[in-house]
């Protein structure tokens, strides 16, 4: 921003273009200025963002008031999430969609982290519409799971100035993009032989089942477990003098042996 703001005729010209080549912020398209200008594309920012009409005019380039630095950085920050706001809205656009289906074809998004995806591109979404509430997260067409960036510069843009649709809308609009969906899941081994789905399932919920018995003994509370466990020390107890008794035949036998 001090390399933009270093004078005001380099401030207020080629705005959208210092946006977007600006380190960090490569997910973005940049938005027409046909749209930017259509004041019914703007309908209800006036209300979201702070200094509306200079920030417009910061990012149409007809910015041309002399302020000082705090508040040239205020409008400035509101320039980006007005922008933001209406970067969202343009990409779902039909020229919105041709723009960012290009960058999803070369990769500018990133690639997925899970192996058996074998590199699948991504695409920006956001889990909400409202701005403030998460960040943009990476969303994998292959495996249908969401992936956090990598740069903490990325990681930092607001999910809202994508939104929630223009993932699903991008495959819709281009159906041959979507990939085929992997059949292939990771199997547990041991020495080349699979583990046992229910005796993985049958572990983990012995282990869930312990867990919550000992949160219930804590607080004290009968549930009736109780009786279970005194049911299974009756048997051990029954299994010990089964084996007692056993014993006392053997040690007969042999005592007669012996004698004989």
């Amino acid at each position: 921003m001090d390399d933009y703001a270093s004078s005001d005729s380099e401030y207020t010209s080629y705005w959208r273009d210092w946006f977007i080549s600006s380190r960090g912020n490569e997910y973005f398209c940049e938005i027409d200025e046909d749209y930017l200008t259509d004041r019914f594309n703007l309908t209800g920012l006036n209300t979201e963002v702070q200094y509306y009409q200079y920030a417009l005019d910061l990012v149409t380039d007809v910015f041309d008031m002399e302020v000082d630095d705090d508040m040239r950085e205020q409008i400035e920050k509101a320039a980006r999430h007005l922008y933001g706001l209406v970067h969202a809205r343009y990409i779902v656009t039909t020229r919105g969609l041709a723009k960012m289906m290009e960058k999803y074809k070369q990769g500018v998004f990133g690639k997925c982290p899970r192996v058996i995806c074998e590199a699948q591109h991504l695409l920006p979404m956001g889990q909400h519409d409202v701005p403030n509430v998460s960040h943009v997260k990476l969303y994998c067409p292959k495996c249908e799971d969401i992936y956090n960036p990598k740069s903490s510069r990325h990681n930092s843009i607001d999910g809202a100035y994508f939104g929630t649709s223009f993932h699903n809308i991008l495959f819709q609009v281009y159906g041959t993009l979507m990939p085929q969906k992997t059949q292939r899941r990771y199997e547990p081994r041991i020495y080349g032989f699979r583990v046992h789905a229910s005796a993985a399932l049958m572990r983990w919920q012995e282990e869930r089942r312990e867990e919550l018995k000992d949160r219930l003994r804590q607080r004290g509370i009968e549930t009736g477990f109780e009786e279970e466990d005194d049911g299974d020390e009756d048997l051990e107890s029954e299994d010990d003098e089964v084996d007692d008794d056993q014993e006392g035949i053997d040690d007969m036998f042999e005592g007669q042996m012996q004698a004989v």
